[in-house]
């Protein structure tokens, strides 16, 4: 929202009060509270009929410094508010001199000038940001509808991340931003995943803590700033400090909460019933063989919106016309070694049943004169499960419990952002911030179930909309993407910004959702979905098995899916990494690598710490991608590369970059079909171009996270040394970077030498070997 004109005016009956001068300062129990004039006041005269600003500062975690913006104090707070984990015990230090007051929290400090009122935000000394004069501001315009508004500077070069799951540009400077859940595809400003995070390649982060809309100018009305306001007489963010980008996503997330750890089957490949197709028991069974009978590995079968009767969405019930025997057909596909997902949604149609159960219990939102809110979009007469209140959120579980007995594993909890906000919440919340937050509480209340019901290591979503916080509910997906190469980038793009703003998993549709990609963009897509951290088969009103493509669409998706399984030793110990440490698993290159050429590229990422994916988006096969600085090789075919530049080839559908980064230890699966199996049995550790002086390391977990093998590797004056920690299960040491060992295993653990492979006979010591 704008509330200028250039530099010099203001917009046409806009008044804006901005913090001129500090006249009082206090600091009690950690927080420092500094009081402002709106105008110069030289004298006592001056200090009346002016309005005052009171900002205060504190610290909900190390490193993080909470800034609070108030006018008028006496208007009662409305929930919701995020759940963040705000620590109690963090030591803050306060110093102050004639000209300023500086407040510390560990390597973080702001900065605070009293006679020209600004705030410079440093870390480590390096300053980060500020608010400069005139900045920050009180607003109120010609409808008396007041806001405060806050610009954040940044410096030359500064690029902005992040704001959720956004398919415009990937760099954000130059852009108006809402945070506005709504359901607006990929091709369009609108996101169904917003989230009031913004993240700098100057190394710090900005949350803007209000669930409400927020408007962000993003070098936009003011070039040389991030702007971001709120309606109201208060505004409160969190600037976010870090050594680096990783460092700051890690802080971020120790406050609005780490991703869930997902199950290890849920990394397999999802094949869907797709949207508006007609299918029963038996189509789903022909997919399913088809699939089988053409060695194709399959791991999750989700059941789209009319395994439900239509009309009736949604009301938890198979459709009995389409399906006789639903928990036999559940049965007789879970013994396929099958994981079933269906689809469900926040909304009871008036024709199902739980309309008027839901109704009569007061578990529906209303409207103010106590009459429950309706419309007939999407679902005929449907009204809005309100999980404020308690009561509603329990039965709405045990609706999903029945399922979860029936053989259910997971649920795709679509939709969420079409929320209504002239309705009444049960807890009394305030109905322009549940418009963004009541995804939270609809996932909330799935995911929970699933962990109640599942265990926490089993528990799942596939999730559409979201805000801050909701990381915590894995796993996302991009949303309704067309068949088109540029809807694919677009899709890549929204992933990236999404994982820039604090998630860790994210998956798309594969070959698009609207429209039938042609069997080229099928095959391409492929590629790209089986290296994403989650991958799904999933359409609008086109099936998406392969064999309705090309036989060649059959060869590349049980390539790439059979890739994918054998990697899974080190995607599951990557995303076991994401839950520890809130990084994110899939990522843009900027976040890994502080080179200029990576500040903009959003066509290729990084899986995990050392694969770099690079998708092809043409039908000619061609491709450009930059290699940051070092080695680099070619995982599929071995051929090494140098870093620092960049690279343009053609591939065939059976190829794409996917490069490992030097001195890196790579754990690879013996089991090619298979996502769940032991993943330290017959595990090869591939050692990729160690350089002398350098090391590197695998690590190896079961499905719960628990370390089964550990591998670490050293290279000094021409001497290999490998050591290893495990369980006693066979494992092999496979040489990437040289033709053949030259000399015997030494040391204490015996081996067998083949070329460039050793296999332990003892799985624990340490093996030395010169090459």
């Amino acid at each position: 929202m704008k509330f200028t004109d250039g530099q010099w005016l203001n917009k046409d009956k806009h008044t804006l009060l901005h913090p001129q001068q500090v006249f009082d300062v206090k600091h009690e129990n950690d927080t420092l509270a500094v009081y402002v004039f709106t105008q110069f006041a030289p004298g006592r005269a001056k200090t009346l009929d002016q309005g005052t600003l009171t900002i205060r500062l504190s610290s909900p975690q190390e490193n993080i410094i909470k800034v609070c913006i108030n006018h008028f104090e006496g208007i009662k707070e409305r929930g919701p508010v995020f759940p963040l984990n705000i620590q109690s015990n963090i030591k803050t230090a306060y110093e102050e001199d004639e000209k300023s007051i500086t407040f510390i929290t560990g390597k973080t400090k702001a900065v605070i000038q009293k006679e020209v009122f600004t705030i410079a935000y440093f870390y480590e000394d390096k300053k980060l940001t500020g608010s400069l004069p005139k900045c920050a501001a009180y607003i109120n315009n010609e409808k008396d509808e007041k806001f405060i508004r806050e610009q954040l500077s940044l410096t030359v070069g500064e690029c902005v991340y992040g704001l959720g799951e956004r398919f415009t540009p990937f760099v954000k400077n130059g852009q108006v931003v809402e945070m506005w859940n709504e359901d607006g595809g990929t091709s369009s400003e609108l996101a169904y995943k917003n989230i009031p995070f913004y993240i700098t390649n100057q190394n710090y982060g900005v949350f803007i803590n209000h669930p409400e809309k927020v408007s962000f100018e993003v070098a936009s009305e003011q070039v040389e700033r991030v702007q971001f306001s709120v309606p109201g007489e208060k505004l409160e963010y969190f600037i976010i400090g870090g050594s680096n980008m990783r460092e700051v996503i890690a802080n971020y997330t120790a406050l609005s909460g780490k991703p869930a750890l997902p199950p290890a089957w849920s990394f397999g490949l999802w094949l869907t019933t797709s949207f508006t197709t007609s299918y029963d028991e038996n189509t789903v069974n022909e997919f399913i063989e088809g699939m089988f009978s053409r060695d194709l590995p399959l791991h999750v079968f989700h059941f789209d919106c009319f395994w439900m009767k239509e009309v009736e969405w949604c009301n938890f019930e198979w459709d009995e016309s389409v399906f006789k025997d639903p928990e036999a057909m559940l049965r007789r596909l879970k013994d396929k070694g099958l994981k079933i997902c269906v689809w469900i949604n926040p909304y009871i149609a008036q024709k199902s049943k739980l309309f008027k159960e839901g109704m009569e219990k007061g578990y529906l939102v209303k409207l103010a004169n106590g009459d429950v809110w309706q419309w007939d979009r999407w679902q005929a007469g449907m009204g809005l499960v309100d999980f404020t209140n308690p009561a509603a959120s329990e039965w709405y579980q045990e609706k999903l419990k029945a399922l979860l007995d029936m053989g259910v594993d997971s649920f795709k909890t679509d939709f969420g952002e079409r929320i209504p906000t002239q309705v009444v919440y049960y807890d009394g919340s305030d109905p322009i911030k549940m418009h963004n937050f009541y995804t939270y509480l609809y996932n909330e209340a799935v995911f929970d179930l699933l962990v109640r019901e599942r265990g926490a290591n089993e528990a799942a979503l596939f999730a559409r909309s979201a805000t801050a916080c909701a990381q915590k509910f894995p796993i996302h997906w991009g949303g309704d993407c067309w068949a088109t190469y540029e809807s694919m980038a677009e899709s890549l793009r929204g992933g990236l910004s999404l994982c820039m703003s604090g998630f860790g998993f994210w998956s798309h549709d594969i070959s698009g959702f609207e429209n039938l990609a042609s069997p080229d963009i099928y095959k391409r897509w492929v590629a790209f979905g089986l290296l994403s951290t989650h991958s799904r088969l999933h359409g609008s009103s086109s099936y998406r098995v392969p064999w309705l493509f090309d036989e060649e669409a059959v060869e590349v998706l049980r390539y790439f899916t059979n890739l994918k399984c054998k990697l899974m030793p080190y995607l599951y110990n990557e995303a076991y990494n994401t839950s520890q440490t809130g990084y994110p698993m899939m990522r843009s290159m900027v976040m890994d690598f502080n080179e200029p050429a990576c500040k903009y590229l959003d066509t290729q990422y990084m899986l995990g710490e050392s694969l770099m994916v690079a998708p092809i988006f043409n039908n000619e096969g061609k491709v450009s991608y930059y290699l940051p600085e070092g080695k680099w090789m070619n995982f599929l075919t071995g051929k090494t590369l140098e870093g620092g530049r960049y690279y343009t080839e053609t591939h065939d559908y059976m190829s794409i970059p996917l490069m490992v980064k030097a001195n890196t230890l790579i754990a690879i699966g013996h089991n090619d079909h298979d996502v769940v199996y032991d993943y330290a049995e017959c595990v090869e550790v591939q050692l990729i171009h160690l350089e002398e002086g350098q090391k590197a390391s695998a690590v190896v977990r079961d499905h719960k996270g628990e370390i089964e093998l550990i591998v670490k590797a050293v290279y000094y004056s021409g001497v290999l040394t490998v050591t290893s920690e495990g369980v006693g299960k066979p494992w092999t040491l496979l040489l990437r970077n040289i033709d053949k060992v030259t000399a015997a295993v030494g040391c204490n653990i015996e081996g067998v030498i083949e070329g460039s492979k050793v296999t332990p006979t003892d799985y624990s010591g340490t093996i030395t070997i010169a090459y």
